[in-house]
Formats: C-alpha cells, sequence, structure tokens
C-alpha cells in the first residue's frame, strides 16, 4: 500500500513536510492546498503535484489517505475536523490547538468518525532521544527519580519565523517554540500525574514594541510514577538544549544540539584517582557520541537512500513511522495525549504569565 498524501499550508514548515513525503518510498505526494493560491502553485511546480487553494477542493477531488496540515495554529481546529469528516487522517503541526478545550473536541471529533490523529513532535526522533528511550526501556538507568531540562537561546518573542500570527499568542515566538522543549521532556519522564502538580514561574525580561506576557519560563511537575521534573526555557541566551535524566543506577545527560548522550554511573565518594579516571571515561564516552554523529553525516552524505535519511532528519523519521502504522492500521507514534499533556503545561506558563485581577479594597 502507497499511503496517498497532501500538505495543507504552503508556508516555511510545509517544506520538510513536501520533502519528506515526496522521498518516502511509502508515500505517495499528489497535493498541495494553500489560500495563496500562487504560492500553492509554485510548491506544486517543484514537486510535480496538483495546486488547490480550498481544502473542500482538495477532499473532493483527491482520494488521500493522509493529510499534513502545516498551517498557523489558529486554523487546525477547523481545517481538522473539515479533514476528519472526509475520514482522511492527519498528521498535525505543532502545537495541535491553542487550548486544551480545542483539542479535546478534535479528539472526541476524531473519535466520533474514527479517524486517527496525530502531532508533529520530531525532536521524540532525534537520535539522542531515541537512544535515551532505549535505556530507560530497557531499565538500564533503575527507577527513574527526576528529570532537569534546561532549554535556553530560544527566539525571542517579536521574532516572526513562523509568520505574524505568533503575535497572537502571549509569548510570541517564544511561545511558539516551547512545545519542542515541553514533549521532549514529557516523552522522557512521562506525563504529570495531574494539573494540580504542575507549577510555573514566567518573567517577561526583554522590551520590546508590542505587548508580550512572557520570555522566559520555569516549569515543575510530579509524574505519575514520582518523577520530579524540572524544565527551564530561556529566549535571547546562548542555546543550551540539554536534558538530565536521574535513575536510581544511572543517569544520562542528552546534549540535543550535539546529540550526544553520556552515562553517568560513578561513585561520588570516590578518591581523587578514581574521579580522575572517571573523567577521562566520560571524555571518551563524549567523543565516541560525537564520532558516532560525525559517522552518520559521513554515512548521509555518501548514501542518499530513505533509510539513512530517517536516521539523520526527525521530521523524517516520524513521517516514515507514521506512515507504516497506517498501513497496519496501528496506532500513531505519537499519540494526541502527548500534544494534551503539551498544551496543559503551556497554558500552565500562560496562566502565570497573566497578573491577577485585584478586587479594590473597599
Amino acid at each position: 500500500m502507497t499511503v496517498k498524501t497532501a500538505v495543507i499550508g504552503a508556508g516555511t514548515v510545509s517544506e520538510v513536510h513536501l520533502s519528506g513525503v515526496a522521498e518516502n518510498p511509502r508515500t505517495d505526494l499528489v497535493a498541495i492546498c494553500d489560500l495563496d493560491f500562487e504560492r500553492a502553485r509554485q510548491a506544486a511546480r517543484q514537486y510535480d503535484i496538483t495546486p488547490y487553494a480550498d481544502i473542500d477542493d482538495l477532499l473532493e477531488q483527491e482520494s488521500l489517505d493522509w493529510l499534513h496540515v502545516c498551517t498557523s495554529v489558529q486554523s487546525h481546529l477547523p481545517l481538522g475536523k473539515r479533514a476528519i469528516e472526509a475520514g482522511v487522517p492527519l498528521l498535525i503541526e505543532k502545537p495541535v490547538t491553542e487550548t486544551i478545550e480545542e483539542i479535546e473536541e478534535l479528539e472526541a471529533f476524531a473519535a466520533e468518525h474514527d479517524v486517527p490523529v496525530s502531532p508533529v513532535h520530531q525532536h521524540v526522533f532525534d537520535p539522542s532521544m531515541r537512544a535515551a528511550r532505549r535505556l530507560i526501556d530497557a531499565g538500564e538507568l533503575g527507577q527513574i527519580r527526576g528529570v532537569d531540562l534546561i532549554y535556553t537561546g530560544l527566539s525571542s518573542p517579536d521574532e516572526a519565523n513562523r509568520g505574524t500570527w505568533v503575535f497572537d499568542l502571549p509569548g510570541g515566538e517564544f511561545e511558539e517554540g516551547l512545545p519542542h522543549p515541553l514533549y521532549s521532556a514529557l516523552a522522557l519522564s512521562g506525563y504529570p500525574e495531574s494539573e494540580d502538580s504542575i507549577s510555573s514561574l514566567t518573567r517577561l525580561i526583554g522590551d520590546y514594541d508590542d505587548e508580550f506576557a512572557y520570555d522566559a519560563a520555569q516549569l515543575q511537575y510530579v509524574t505519575e510514577d514520582d518523577v520530579l521534573c524540572n524544565l527551564k526555557m530561556l529566549s535571547s541566551s546562548k542555546p543550551r538544549h540539554e536534558i538530565y535524566v536521574h535513575g536510581s543506577e544511572k543517569s544520562i545527560h542528552l546534549d540535543l544540539i550535539l546529540q550526544t548522550v553520556q552515562t553517568v554511573d560513578d561513585d561520588y565518594h570516590l578518591s581523587s584517582f578514581k574521579k580522575g579516571k572517571e573523567a577521562v571515561t566520560r571524555s571518551a564516552s563524549y567523543l565516541s557520541g560525537l564520532l558516532s554523529n560525525a559517522k552518520l553525516v559521513a554515512d548521509g552524505q555518501l548514501n542518499d537512500d530513505w533509510e539513512t535519511a530517517t536516521r539523520m532528519n526527525p521530521h523524517y523519521a516520524q513521517f516514515d513511522r507514521t506512515a507504516r502504522a497506517l498501513e497496519r492500521g496501528a496506532e500513531m507514534p505519537v499519540s494526541l495525549e502527548s500534544s494534551k499533556w503539551t498544551i496543559r503545561l503551556l497554558e500552565e506558563l500562560r496562566r502565570a504569565s497573566t497578573p491577577p485581577v485585584r478586587t479594590p479594597t473597599p
């Protein structure tokens, strides 16, 4: 079975979807849809597909097995419901919706029509994230006790990397980028035990022409398995994308920029000599990770096959896993539940960034 696929939205983010679907041997890219028909025609000429300016025309004219939604978040719910009503499975760019109420509405609508819907959480498929998940699932870390995420260097609120629609979000472009660290942490820690277990702190540090609510954020939550999690995210600072997973037997450090995973299982009460030896061991492990990444890049330059592409490009990896699931009628590799908790965490940050309404003292 070849999964007949179209993309809606011909903006910045759609290019990776178009190229990924076009290269995937399991998918057949047939159409692109955008309200700006000239933009849709340009993409259509590049990929030799059919352009549309209206989703209803697309759904009526094409017998689709899969639709990628790459439009602004404000349009995701109405576009998603029209596709679901037509029986077309969806892959929706993050965040799936602006609010919990909207994603619950979308989830209920999809369940009513028995149509699978999945969010784009591509960084779950980064090499370092996959390696970390394998270690955790194999029980090598023992009981997970805590997860710490540091994600700095995010865009400032007044940038428009994804379009001016981001300025309608309380955190602007900064908020648009927050789902990546949020869903990455959730993928390793598990979901919060409840909404009441989440606490947050936000600050607006920069000076902007438009009114934004925050450009720095911190979250804490306890998971269903009593994992204590702390997430710190900052804009306009030097980039550090790191996750520490603390286990009872071992801990690991993920560098999400360099895509390395280091294991820490030494004893705190080491002699000076053994501490020095451990430092050498860690350095060797770090260099081994860099060499592994260098080999992956070299393989990518020498081989242009799809399997190599999925190892290097997390978007392509998610597209491939999802296409396989659609072929088999299996569950989506990334669930809407993951997106729901991501949006819950975002809403907690929005709540924390809104000053409380004070009742005047009589």
